[in-house]
């Protein structure tokens, strides 16, 4: 079905004031509280059903009745970053426009009457950014009998043209590993009687950049953090922190390069004869593409936009934890929709900015995402 337009109407105006209030009130991981019942005050209000978790943020929804049910999902949390030479809590990702976007496709059912054939459960989903999120949603249960969850993404200038979309964005795995170096400390002028943890970690570095994977498969590793030592120049440090940052476009090669990574200190530790305690969390999983949530998208991207403006299924090094939800529920068919904005200068830039009314047309093509979903699953 071809869905009523969005543009210029009160409606529009209400969902754009939606997305300034969130935008003006930017909230870190695990700490969307604020958000949680601004939403839970709208949701409410639009007569669903509604569910929140007591100590935990996060809010899941539902509109209409009986099986099928499918789900969208919008994450909540914003980064903290300098901006303008003040730290503070920033969204930088979209997770404000994000939001607005999935809240507006309720509000867009409800001003125009349109029941779903089934249930759409509105998923607001906490800690993203820090990769939590998407496992609290399902130790919660949100996604259990779903057949569908769509999620949707603003992408860069240099990925997606305004005015474009992607049917499909196929993230990579990502994975941050933390680790210990546990040595002794000694007098700078007698290096002999300790253990330099910066050398040790210099080694590892070196060591790291002998980790080979399939070339044909995007990959890095590499050392983002090191502290070690204190405000004395003349104390040889024996400990240091440091983190790792790996990146793989497959979930093979991303266990591949923690496999190597696990040697490589392995290997370091008994060189030096230190201890390194290594913390490897659960990765980010990469994309696995589901072909028929990605059709069900592409078909609402034509619909809106029209043929020439559906691009193909977008491949980016970035990480996403929406991914998770694929990974642990399989058989649950999911796709997230790259949403072109004219997003410059990009992602996490403390002065990110993009066209706010790129907003509507992603509220428009979710909508018709949804609908179609049910039709296919009825």
């Amino acid at each position: 079905m071809n869905l009523p337009q969005l543009y210029n109407t009160t409606l529009s105006e209400e969902i754009l004031e939606i997305f300034d209030d969130l935008h003006a009130h930017p909230e870190l991981s695990m700490e969307e509280y604020r958000t949680t019942q601004f939403l839970k005050e709208k949701l409410t209000g639009l007569g669903c059903r509604v569910k929140t978790f007591g100590d935990d943020p996060g809010v899941v929804a539902e509109f209409g009745s009986e099986s099928p049910v499918v789900g969208i999902r919008a994450d909540m949390d914003a980064l903290w970053q300098e901006v303008d030479g003040v730290f503070r809590a920033n969204h930088s990702c979209g997770h404000d426009a994000h939001m607005a976007m999935v809240l507006g496709t309720l509000m867009y059912f409800k001003k125009m009457n349109i029941r779903p054939k089934g249930t759409i459960r509105y998923i607001f989903q906490p800690a993203e950014e820090i990769g939590q999120g998407a496992k609290l949603m399902i130790k919660k249960g949100a996604v259990n009998d779903l057949e569908y969850l769509f999620g949707v993404h603003l992408r860069p200038v240099q990925e997606t043209k305004n005015g474009h979309a992607s049917p499909s964005i196929l993230h990579g795995a990502s994975a941050t590993i933390t680790g210990k170096i546990i040595g002794e400390d000694a007098h700078a002028s007698r290096p002999h009687l300790g253990t330099n943890a910066i050398e040790v970690a210099a080694s590892l570095v070196n060591e790291l950049a002998h980790i080979h994977a399939d070339p044909l498969v995007p990959h890095s590793v590499k050392m983002t953090q090191l502290q070690a030592g204190g405000t004395s120049t003349n104390i040889i440090p024996g400990q240091a922190h440091f983190s790792l940052d790996l990146r793989a476009q497959t979930n093979e090669v991303m266990e591949h390069l923690i496999g190597q990574v696990q040697r490589a200190v392995h290997t370091i530790a008994e060189f030096f004869n230190v201890k390194i305690e290594l913390y490897v969390p659960d990765y980010l999983a990469a994309a696995t593409m589901n072909r028929e949530a990605a059709d069900i998208m592409a078909a609402a991207i034509r619909e809106c936009l029209g043929n020439d403006k559906c691009d193909p299924p977008l491949v980016t090094t970035g990480g996403e934890d929406f991914h998770f939800y694929a990974k642990k529920r399989p058989g649950l068919k999911t796709t997230m929709l790259g949403l072109g904005c004219g997003l410059t200068p990009g992602l996490h830039h403390p002065q990110m900015a993009f066209d706010r009314k790129a907003i509507l047309t992603g509220v428009q093509i979710l909508s018709s995402a949804l609908l179609k979903a049910l039709d296919a699953a009825n």
